[in-house]
């Protein structure tokens, strides 16, 4: 099943939310990404329908085996543009923000090309 980017966007949040939330709930879900309550109950449910994340009963999302592969798939990807920006001078609030809408479309083949440049320049220094 193909994920859309907002889709991504909403498992990376929530694998960010589960570093420092015993319980991830839509609230939070909505808060973090700025979104309406009803706008994220939507999607929570077309990603639980998609087999992404498990809502409890009492109201705790959590991501399956599949929605944790996007998630740390994204949130690798986020840092590794992030760092690639910030090492190009890039201030690191601006990094982080643009690091969200590019991580998306990038091919493998530029991520490789990224972590491989990334190496070499830490070797470097």
């Amino acid at each position: 099943m193909a994920i859309h980017e907002s889709g991504e966007n909403y498992l990376e949040q929530i694998l960010m939310l589960s570093k420092t939330k015993d319980k991830v709930r839509a609230v939070d879900l909505s808060q973090a990404l700025g979104f309406s309550r009803p706008t994220v109950s939507v999607m929570l449910r077309e990603l639980a329908e998609n087999g992404f994340v498990a809502i409890s009963p009492v109201g705790g999302i959590a991501l399956t085996a599949a929605g944790l592969a996007v998630a740390n798939r994204m949130y690798e990807r986020h840092c590794l543009v992030s760092e690639v920006l910030m090492a190009l001078g890039v201030s690191r609030e601006v990094a982080l923000e643009d690091a969200c809408k590019i991580e998306h479309d990038l091919s493998e083949e530029t991520v490789a090309c990224l972590q491989a440049f990334l190496t070499k320049m830490r070797e470097d220094v």
